[in-house]
């Protein structure tokens, strides 16, 4: 329920706080007066769209400010705490409105945004003016509307979680398909793959090795020289180091024995001696392995040749290269398990069809009861507004098939939705001797007024939202069939909190409420305010409503006895 409202530099509003009451309260003033620019406040704060244009003249921004009485176990109050928004205190929601349109939402005081705002007041509030009822002309929501009345919900969202449930399973099924219909070309070049790698022979690490040898291959004449010449200097040649060595230990084994603190120094060129001994041996044997062969030198760089091109097309390393092997093999094998896993598909998917169609039919035959019986209540309703012999029918057609349809979601050549098999249409005909045409296409503002609210009557123990709020449901009638518009809006009130936006003393009579809006202007500045009337005040405005701008004192008792009777 709206229980606060406060709006601030909107339009010709400078400053306005509103508390709203339980049932049904009237909103009545001069024609321009700011009336329908609180429903448009009302509506920006419910989540539709803003801009810059709605800032009060002269102000950087304007700010709105809503706040409503919710149920713990409400469905605003769920998705706040899916949110980490605490519901316990109520829900509060405030824009800001900027010329720079850095606009702001905030639930609750936390910063939000208009996708959780509309999710969370999706259930708060309708509001029905005479062109923009929301959903109730708008025949994509005749089908909800049918369901919600029939107490059709539940067998509604179970359709709705069966068809999920096939979702994947028809995808997957297209995918096989897709594959074992390239599964011929896609075998073919999966085995030239394999093939070609596994022809290569690679081993691991083998293209490190060869690189490495391919450096020596190309560097042997420079290593044989620096090893020889090296060789040479150490032993080979005359007085090399080692002969001259040997010939400083023979002098300082002499010189030991005059003094014996010399025999370190001596057993250290020994064991240098020893040491370039081995050195050389080692030089020797590297000499002989080093190879100037220009043969194994291109059998080399073939090799690395056929390594590297394998590399680039599969990977860009031996690693991925044998990795793209192990994947080949796995989807490989893949192709000789894909006509089970189809026939497994289906056979799931036939299941799960089978029990769609099953509940989509009983759901049809369900809604074409409940068709009936509420266009008995809608042409009963609308009698007692002074529409008698108006014929109304809920058309329900099945949805056709396209060609790009899913075989899998078609029953008796029809498409199946997560609504169902059906699309709804209400139909009417106001007069005796017309065709039944589509509730659009009412021409007459007053009828449509009064269809909407006969609707709305019939939905008000079944429709989910707390507030009702009719903006000039009173367009086109008047006399006695206002006052019967009148008394069907207060008895909303039994279920809703309502409010009504009116002209007629006939409908303003039966609020438990009535505020006036006006407008006056302070400092060479329009301004709107809104006043709750006592019972003195609200004869007056009755009077005025009545008798407009002369009032009489006959006015004024016609009105306190419209209002009192």
């Amino acid at each position: 329920m709206l229980q606060d409202l406060s709006i601030k530099n909107f339009a010709i509003i400078d400053d306005l706080q509103i508390s709203f009451p339980k049932g049904f309260s009237i909103l009545s003033g001069e024609t321009g007066a700011g009336k329908s620019i609180i429903i448009n406040a009302v509506n920006l704060l419910l989540g539709s769209r803003v801009t810059s244009g709605f800032i009060r003249t002269g102000a950087e921004t304007a700010e709105l400010e809503a706040f409503f009485n919710i149920s713990p176990d409400s469905r605003a109050a769920l998705i706040l705490k899916e949110n980490d928004i605490d519901p316990s205190e109520g829900l509060l929601v405030r824009r800001i409105i900027a010329q720079n349109n850095r606009h702001k939402i905030y639930i609750n005081n936390r910063l939000s945004t208009s996708t959780l705002l509309n999710a969370v007041t999706a259930d708060m509030a309708s509001i029905s003016g005479q062109r923009a009822h929301q959903g109730l002309l708008d025949e994509n929501q005749h089908l909800l509307i049918l369901d919600q009345f029939g107490k059709l919900m539940p067998l509604r969202e179970k359709t709705g979680r069966i068809y999920q449930d096939i979702q994947p399973l028809i995808q997957k099924l297209n995918r096989l398909n897709n594959a074992k219909e390239r599964q011929a070309e896609q075998i073919e070049l999966l085995e030239f793959q394999k093939n070609e790698i596994l022809e290569a022979d690679i081993k691991e690490k083998e293209d490190a090795e060869l690189e490495k040898e391919l450096v020596l291959l190309k560097n042997g004449e420079t290593l044989y020289t620096a090893v020889h010449s090296g060789l040479e200097e150490l032993y080979n040649a005359q007085n090399a180091i080692v002969e001259r060595l040997t010939e400083v230990k023979k002098r300082l084994e002499k010189a030991c024995q005059i003094d014996p603190e010399l025999d370190p120094q001596v057993e250290g060129l020994a064991d240098t001696t020893f040491r370039i001994e081995d050195i050389a041996d080692n030089l020797r044997a590297y000499l002989g392995n080093i190879q100037i062969d220009e043969k194994r030198l291109a059998v080399i760089a073939d090799r690395l040749h056929d390594l590297q091109k394998l590399k680039r097309k599969y990977g860009g390393s031996l690693e991925a290269v044998n990795a793209h092997l192990k994947s080949i093999k796995k989807q490989l094998a893949g192709f000789e398990n894909i006509s089970d896993e189809i026939a497994q598909t289906e056979e799931k998917l036939a299941e799960q069809c089978r029990k769609l169609a099953e509940i989509a039919v009983q759901l049809s035959e369900k809604r074409r009861q409940t068709g009936i019986r509420l266009a008995k209540k809608v042409e009963k309703e609308l009698e007692d507004v002074k529409m008698s012999n108006t014929r109304f029918e809920v058309s329900l057609k099945q949805i056709p098939a396209s060609e790009s349809a899913s075989p899998f979601l078609v029953v008796n050549g029809g498409s199946i939705s997560e609504t169902g098999i059906d699309r709804a249409s209400f139909i009417i005909a106001p007069n005796i001797g017309e065709d039944l045409k589509p509730l659009t296409a009412i021409a007459s503002g007053g009828e449509l007024s009064r269809v909407v609210l006969a609707l709305k009557v019939i939905l008000a123990e079944t429709e989910s939202v707390e507030t009702i709020i009719f903006d000039e449901v009173d367009a086109g009638i008047g006399g006695s069939v206002a006052e019967v518009v009148g008394q069907k809006i207060a008895g909303l009130g039994a279920f809703h909190q309502v409010l009504c936006i009116t002209h007629l003393a006939q409908i303003a009579k039966f609020g438990h409420t009535h505020f006036r809006i006006s407008k006056q202007v302070v400092n060479g500045r329009t301004i709107t305010s809104i006043t709750q009337l006592d019972r003195e005040a609200r004869i007056k405005e009755i009077a005025r409503m009545l008798g407009g701008v002369k009032m009489t004192q006959a006015t004024l008792d016609h009105a306190s006895e419209m209002l009192f009777e």
